[in-house]
């Protein structure tokens, strides 16, 4: 499997944000061809030692690296990529790679 990590840090306004990601989003993610799984965090995002600038970690999976580049090429991962202006202004971290049982 492949992974599309997303690290959305605190927002200037996080309940609104909340609501728009969950409202619009998310239906709007979950449109991208090749997508298997989408997961996000709840509650508080922390470290081991406390707090963290994360607000929020989605994580998106594809069978392939391939399928999912090809899937955020799409046009539907285009729009998703683009919505991100809309309401992540806080900023993202978006990480890309293969997974596998340990």
């Amino acid at each position: 499997m492949a992974r599309l990590l997303v690290l959305y840090k605190t927002p200037k306004k996080p309940a609104a944000f909340d609501k728009y990601y969950q409202s619009v989003h998310i239906p709007l993610a979950k449109k991208i061809p090749g997508l298997k799984h989408y997961g996000v965090s709840t509650g508080t995002v922390s470290t081991p030692t406390g707090g963290s600038d994360i607000h929020l970690v989605a994580a998106l999976d594809f069978e392939t690296v391939a399928a999912l580049k090809l899937g955020l090429a799409s046009p539907e991962g285009q729009a998703a990529a683009g919505d991100l202006a809309n309401f992540a202004d806080g900023g993202a971290d978006l990480l890309i790679f293969d997974t596998k049982d340990a």
